[in-house]
């Protein structure tokens, strides 16, 4: 069960702002989810069942596509002219985590 203290913790950690009226909506809404969820387990050999990735089969002929081969590589030496500051055949950035 999605609880209140849970959505706020969550919101909280992903520095969102919400109201309380996006709260009871979320709660519901997750609500929904959940009981849909333990409907579809309890439907018998659903293990058994494929998994459907694509509403219908496709049949696709790739071989008109080039393989996928990279070239035109430059070393490092001849990168390092456009970064700022490296270390060591590492590029430093500046952080962007805190």
């Amino acid at each position: 069960m999605i609880t209140r203290d849970k959505l706020e913790e969550l919101a909280k950690k992903l520095m969102f702002e919400m109201k309380e009226e996006e709260y009871m909506t979320l709660e519901k809404e997750f609500d929904v989810i959940l009981r849909q969820m333990d409907l579809i387990g309890n439907i018998s050999d659903i293990k058994g069942v494929q998994p459907m990735t694509f509403p219908f089969e496709m049949d696709l002929d790739d071989s008109y596509l080039r393989d996928d081969v990279s070239s035109n590589e430059i070393t490092f030496e001849d990168m390092k002219v456009n970064v700022d500051d490296y270390e060591e055949n590492m590029v430093k950035v500046p952080k962007v985590v805190e």
